[in-house]
């Protein structure tokens, strides 16, 4: 399945550009237009397809397709907040297996919404971990917690970014980023300080066909799709 799980994914990710086309047209024909781009993102799920790929990968791993949630019984319990709705979820044996992010960000704001998305992701991660260590998914080995990320890629996204310093300086690696360097770096020092086991940031233009990029190998979808392969894998050799 990894073996043919590069060309499904670039389908994926044009799904998720027509996704958008539709809904947004279905607000204009039903005279129900959103501000800005947001009738383009209301009226269901645009990561479709990707939830797909990666519910058919688990499948192929060995998994039971009834045991991956992508669609309702999304809540997990928190330890800051009473439950967190996740994208996608593994639950077999009573056991918490997986549980995926599936977020994007298309312009043309890119400012707040990074920061925002930010403080989501440590936020969900920081509450999820707290939780697991309090025992609210039972006594057993830690889950896969993946944070997939799609971003629009225009110019607006490698254009140098000024960092506001009134006080003290930024991180050097910030200085002069580009919004599509600093989720790259985001993503990197997610995993890194192990708030989530693997990260995706992919890059793809609003083109149809659309083209998809990945600034780091780190962060490309082979290698996210491998981790949560491998971890699937153990999971199902272990009850052999």
């Amino acid at each position: 399945m990894l073996a043919g799980a590069s060309a499904r994914f670039y389908d994926a990710v044009q799904a998720f550009w027509d996704a958008r086309d539709r809904q947004q047209q279905k607000q204009v024909t039903a005279a129900k237009i959103d501000a800005g781009t947001r009738g383009a993102v209301t009226g269901g799920t645009q990561m479709g397809a990707l939830e797909t790929l990666l519910t058919d990968m688990l499948v192929d791993a060995g998994l039971p397709r009834s045991d991956i949630r992508a669609r309702t019984a999304l809540e997990l319990p928190g330890y800051y907040r009473p439950e967190k709705k996740w994208d996608l979820l593994v639950v077999a044996d009573r056991q918490l297996l997986v549980a995926v992010e599936f977020k994007s960000q298309v312009g043309p704001s890119f400012g707040n919404n990074f920061n925002n998305r930010t403080e989501e992701a440590i936020g969900n991660a920081e509450d999820i971990w707290t939780a697991y260590r309090e025992g609210r998914f039972g006594s057993h080995r830690a889950p896969f917690l993946g944070y997939f990320f799609l971003l629009e890629d225009c110019a607006r996204v490698h254009a140098p970014v000024a960092s506001s310093e009134p006080y003290f300086p930024v991180d050097p690696v910030f200085k002069g980023a580009s919004y599509a360097r600093r989720y790259e770096v985001l993503l990197q020092r997610l995993v890194l300080e192990r708030k989530y086991t693997a990260a995706c940031l992919t890059l793809a233009t609003k083109d149809s066909p659309t083209r998809v990029s990945f600034p780091a190998d780190t962060l490309n979808f082979h290698q996210f799709a491998a981790a949560v392969d491998a971890h699937a894998r153990a999971f199902v050799n272990s009850r052999t």
